[in-house]
């Protein structure tokens, strides 16, 4: 796996896009189950069928394009960002001198929006530990830059998220990343239940500012362009309506740029009647 994302990362960003749209096409073509899971994502989020097909090319690109980012030095990086919009609301987030919440979903090229946060300041953004050691020594060498810093997706990672928004400092979540089971609870996303992470909700509790971050791929591997926002609705309420609220600013982003949304990601897994109670995560 090292050896083919150094060689990917050798190329051409556009080759690297025409490829990774090309296996796209081919594992919704071999897989049942992904080709289900894309199809019915997206007629129940009352998208046309027609979006089939460069939904499943963009998820290509969104997984070889990570080679590319992650062998990158930042100065390539900042070369590969086209345009940044919104970044007056990040500007005006540091002046309060609060914490800033990144809300990035799987929209676009997250890990370019990650990297991008990361040059605004200190950034702690959690992640998911791979079972594969191997794996995981390579997601460390390719997502810690300065200023970048990783947190475990279990308390202590929790805690280090919240020390770093009482420093003011900024942190970044997947906040519709699938839950474990008991950490959680069913909202609707898209007219449909989804088990939903408590914790972007929890978090927003702190009194930090929230802000929607995602990275649009654009076409014929030009690069990217980078977009921060406000929430369009104040993140506000108990835990479960924050949560809710945040849900739908997700649709929201997604509602902008359809096809680059990961909708082979299955957030509709599991059965709501038989889920398990929210489990609070320690927020100390």
């Amino acid at each position: 796996m090292l050896f083919l994302f150094k060689a990917l990362s050798r190329l051409p960003l556009a080759w690297v896009h025409r490829l990774g749209a090309l296996a796209g096409v081919l594992v919704y073509l071999a897989s049942p189950r992904y080709r289900k899971n894309l199809r019915e994502n997206l007629c129940a989020a009352g998208l046309e069928t027609r979006l089939v097909w460069p939904a499943a090319a963009e998820a290509g690109k969104q997984a070889l394009e990570i080679s590319h980012i992650w062998q990158k030095s930042q100065e390539e990086i900042d070369a590969r960002i086209l345009e940044v919009t919104g970044g007056e609301h990040v500007a005006a987030a540091k002046a309060a001198g609060r914490g800033i919440l990144f809300l990035t979903p799987h929209l676009g090229c997250f890990e370019i929006a990650g990297r991008h946060c990361a040059t605004l300041g200190e950034l702690t953004v959690l992640y998911r530990p791979p079972r594969q050691k191997s794996l995981q020594r390579l997601i460390l060498a390719g997502r810690q830059r300065p200023g970048l810093h990783l947190a475990s997706a279990d308390v202590s990672g929790v805690r280090a998220l919240l020390k770093a928004l009482k420093r003011g400092e900024a942190v970044g979540i997947l906040p519709d990343q699938a839950p474990k089971k008991g950490e959680g609870v069913w909202l609707d996303f898209f007219g449909r239940p989804a088990y939903t992470m408590t914790l972007a909700a929890r978090l927003s509790e702190t009194g930090a500012t929230v802000l929607m971050a995602w990275g649009e791929r654009l076409p014929r591997g030009r690069g990217y362009q980078v977009h921060y926002s406000p929430p369009e609705q104040a993140i506000t309420g108990d835990t479960r309506a924050r949560a809710q609220k945040i849900n739908q600013e997700i649709e929201r982003l997604i509602r902008r740029c359809p096809t680059q949304y990961l909708w082979g990601y299955n957030r509709y897994k599991g059965n709501p009647e038989n889920a398990l109670p929210a489990r609070a995560e320690t927020m100390a």
